[in-house]
């Protein structure tokens, strides 16, 4: 395995020879972005046309999305980062709307061909397999299916167990590299966060298995759950709080109805100390997106909760989670997919956590109507719990009377009137 190892071994700027112009390039997920490898390819800018990069979160320098590489790279993007956003508002990148769980079926059905998928992974053991680490999401399909692989083998990418693993000789080119994986540091938890912590904590009975996303949010209904017993976990990513409730004995996995004692992920992103838990941990799996995200396998687990965000909720209950009116200012990710998941689970419930305004309380997040332009990220046929920092509003089965009442009920008081004029309004015109 070695000899095969080492003829395989190039530099960065060797490797990426292989990609020609017009090629689609699906680079590594998150913190599985091959940074090199993306380096030596930015280099060729002058040598390549029309290359179509594809990703999703972003954590390198994303240069392939800038105005001087127009015509040279461009950018698809299938959810939107700091450094991405602002070159799709710009005209140098292209969005492409896809639930997080049918990501991977985008390569394998070849909606989107694959030319080359350069990849982030661990060093080999020694029957030669190594494992993508924190990123097992789309990445694995997309080195499945594409013509080329190059692959950066960078000795501090952690070894992960599930699904995770591919063999050197399903690679083409590797690279070896030494430098840490990216970090996410936690922000600092608001007051308002903390109560709407709270609240959520009370909607999670024991037992439960856990969607979270990352954010002050979900850190903040960590705190909340201390009494709390054998809580699971099914989420496409986890946080640092997970790891201390893991540690403290609240989470056990072993109340689970599919993968009982295990943690399901599919992507990781936050500190080292995440990291660090994850690395050789066999209680912690990580599976591909279109297993974890998928809703009938999440409906499979019994009381299956699933906490997500938003950027706006109107009175119907239509949820705007991914634009800012008409720009789009992330994606829809995997939100819908734990929505509907836990919603089909027969004691599931999906719970969109907001603080009730926004701007320094400036703007309500619930509003009469949704911006112009806005996306409906979660429609208001899928929506269940919505939770403030003001209470819970359950709107399941409620007419849209009932609706618009529960929902000004949790809205900030300073709103309070405006929005219930706006129905007046809306009835006398009507």
């Amino acid at each position: 395995m070695r000899n095969l190892y080492k003829s395989k071994l190039t530099s960065p700027a060797e490797a990426v020879k292989v990609v020609k112009s017009n090629d689609r390039v699906v680079l590594g997920h998150c913190v599985g972005e091959p940074l090199l490898l993306v380096d030596a390819l930015m280099d060729r800018k002058e040598e390549l046309r029309n290359v179509e990069m594809v990703h999703m979160v972003p954590l390198g320098k994303s240069e392939y999305c800038s105005e001087e590489m127009d015509g040279h790279f461009r950018l698809n993007g299938i959810f939107m980062g700091g450094p991405t956003r602002k070159s799709l508002h710009d005209g140098f990148s292209d969005y492409t709307p896809c639930f997080f769980f049918e990501v991977p079926r985008l390569f394998e059905k070849d909606y989107l061909p694959v030319d080359v998928a350069m990849i982030t992974v661990s060093t080999p053991d020694e029957h030669g397999y190594v494992s993508l680490g924190t990123s097992v999401d789309y990445t694995l399909m997309a080195t499945k299916k594409a013509k080329i692989v190059i692959a950066e083998v960078n000795d501090r990418m952690i070894k992960t167990y599930g699904n995770s693993f591919i063999h050197i000789s399903e690679i083409d080119h590797i690279i070896e590299s030494s430098y840490d994986l990216p970090t996410l540091e936690p922000k600092p938890i608001t007051d308002i966060e903390r109560m709407i912590g709270e609240n959520c904590a009370q909607l999670i009975e024991d037992g439960s298995t856990l969607q979270l996303g990352i954010g002050s949010i979900p850190d903040a209904v960590l705190l909340f759950l201390k009494d709390k017993k054998d809580l699971g976990i099914h989420s496409e990513m986890i946080s640092d709080g997970v790891v201390d409730l893991y540690n403290a004995g609240v989470i056990t996995n072993n109340a689970k109805s599919i993968n009982r004692g295990k943690m399901i992920v599919t992507f990781l992103m936050g500190t080292q100390k995440l990291y660090d838990f994850a690395h050789n941990n066999p209680e912690l799996e990580m599976h591909p997106v279109n297993y974890t995200n998928n809703p009938a396998v999440v409906c499979q687990n019994e009381k299956m909760i699933s906490i997500n965000s938003c950027v706006q909720i109107d009175l119907m209950g239509q949820i705007n989670s991914e634009t800012i009116g008409p720009k789009q200012f992330s994606g829809v990710g995997g939100q819908v997919d734990f929505v509907r998941g836990a919603s089909m689970c027969p004691d599931g419930k999906s719970i969109i956590a907001i603080p009730s305004t926004a701007k320094g309380g400036k703007v309500s997040r619930i509003v009469p109507t949704l911006d112009e332009g806005s996306a409906v990220t979660t429609s208001r046929n899928d929506v269940n719990y919505v939770v403030t920092e003001y209470g819970v509003a359950d709107l399941r089965g409620k007419t849209l009377a009932q609706r618009a009442e529960a929902l000004i009920n949790i809205s900030h008081p300073d709103f309070r009137e405006d929005l219930k004029k706006s129905i007046s309004l809306s009835s006398q015109i009507s």
